[in-house]
C-alpha cells in the first residue's frame, strides 16, 4: 500500500476507533447515519460516492476527499469518471479547489500504483 494511503487508512481506523471507544450515544448514531447514507438505495452506493467526493471537494476537507477516494476507487469509478467529478467540485467550488484535487490525483494514482502491484 502506499504511503499516502496506509498512512490516512490507519490513522482514521486508529482514530475513529477511539473515538467511538468513547461509548457517546450521537457520536455513534452520527457515524451510523454516515454509513447508512452511503449504501444502495435510489441511488447506488457508486453514485452516493462519487457525490460525497465532489461536495468534499468543495467543501476542502481532505480527509473526506481521501475517504470517498478509496470508496469511489473500491466502487470501480473510472479515471475518467474519477475527472468528471473533479471537474464538477471545481466548477462549482472555484479555484480554491485546485489545491484539493491535486491531492487527490496523487492520492488516486498512488491507489492506481496499488492495484497494479498486486
Amino acid at each position: 500500500m502506499g504511503k499516502l494511503v496506509e498512512e490516512f487508512s490507519q490513522y482514521r481506523d486508529r482514530m475513529n476507533e477511539r473515538i467511538l471507544a468513547g461509548d457517546n450515544k450521537v457520536i455513534k448514531r452520527i457515524f451510523n447515519l454516515d454509513t447508512n447514507t452511503y449504501m444502495d438505495g435510489a441511488l447506488t452506493a457508486k453514485v452516493k460516492e462519487m457525490l460525497g467526493l465532489a461536495t468534499s471537494l468543495v467543501l476542502k476537507c481532505d480527509d473526506c476527499v481521501f475517504y470517498h477516494l478509496t470508496k469511489c476507487f473500491e466502487l470501480g469509478v473510472t479515471k475518467e469518471e474519477f475527472f468528471e467529478i473533479l471537474s464538477v467540485a471545481n466548477l462549482v467550488g472555484g479555484t480554491i479547489v485546485i489545491p484539493h484535487t491535486r491531492r487527490a490525483v496523487e492520492f488516486w494514482e498512488e491507489m492506481e500504483q496499488d492495484a497494479a502491484t498486486e
